[in-house]
């Protein structure tokens, strides 16, 4: 391509589409690399633009870059929860984690340097989107459990749900991606229905909201196939009856 070319193609990008290019390069070298490894001269080179058009769209430099990648990672975290309100609670489930960890297998690095935290440009604001996320994720799965009013017990129990997606993302990355993500997926929600099976010996409500959510569930559901492969474990455990 000419100069002149390169000239007419770089002008015929609006200042958005120029912005959404920008990010989606933060991204993409966020992805995998922890952030403070990432420099606008790294972001620039990735978009194919110079330096100071970045220092244009991001006069706050890279910590504004940052930032605004992250709210834009968080955007379509948010939207992996998201699912019609119709069906077993499982299968809803099981389709918002496999967006979930088809995003993590996709970020990488970055998503474990989000996470863990420690970043050089970790503020309180980034912390804030972060928290963000996990809190749009928990209404989410309480609206889908049809809790209009969640008490303090349900409403613990789905967000120590959440963290334990998390901690189990990051071990996943850790261990190379195994066990497969079909797999890992099927575990966290059989780990969901136990933590609300714990929670409902303890809770009239999370005990209500259970009972309308297995009426729905199917034998060949992850609820049945759970409750087939624990029964046979609390067998020896009449004793404690």
């Amino acid at each position: 391509m000419t100069s002149e070319a390169t000239t007419r193609a770089y002008r015929r990008l609006s200042v958005e589409e120029r912005r959404t290019q920008l990010l989606g390069a933060a991204l993409t070298l966020f992805a995998h690399r922890a952030p403070e490894e990432v420099s606008l001269d790294d972001v620039a080179e990735a978009a194919g633009v110079s330096r100071p058009l970045v220092y244009r769209y991001f006069p706050g430099g890279k910590q504004q870059l940052y930032e605004a990648a992250l709210r834009s990672a968080a955007e379509e975290l948010q939207l992996c929860f998201a699912e019609p309100q119709e069906g077993p609670l499982t299968r809803r489930l099981s389709r918002a984690l496999d967006r979930y960890l088809a995003f993590v297998g996709r970020h990488d690095a970055g998503f474990s340097a989000l996470l863990q935290g420690g970043s050089v440009v970790e503020t309180s604001r980034t912390t804030a989107i972060v928290d963000g996320v996990r809190r749009a994720a928990a209404e989410h799965i309480l609206s889908h459990m049809g809790a209009e009013d969640p008490g303090p017990r349900l409403r613990m129990t789905v967000r120590m749900w959440i963290t334990a997606v998390e901690a189990a993302s990051l071990i996943w990355l850790d261990e190379d991606k195994e066990p497969p993500a079909e797999e890992l997926r099927d575990w966290l929600v059989e780990q969901f229905v136990a933590c609300l099976v714990a929670t409902a010996g303890r809770d009239p409500q999370t005990a209500a909201v259970m009972r309308a959510a297995l009426a729905l569930e199917s034998p060949e559901g992850p609820a049945g196939t759970l409750a087939r492969a624990v029964l046979p474990v609390l067998g020896g455990a009449g004793h404690l009856l």
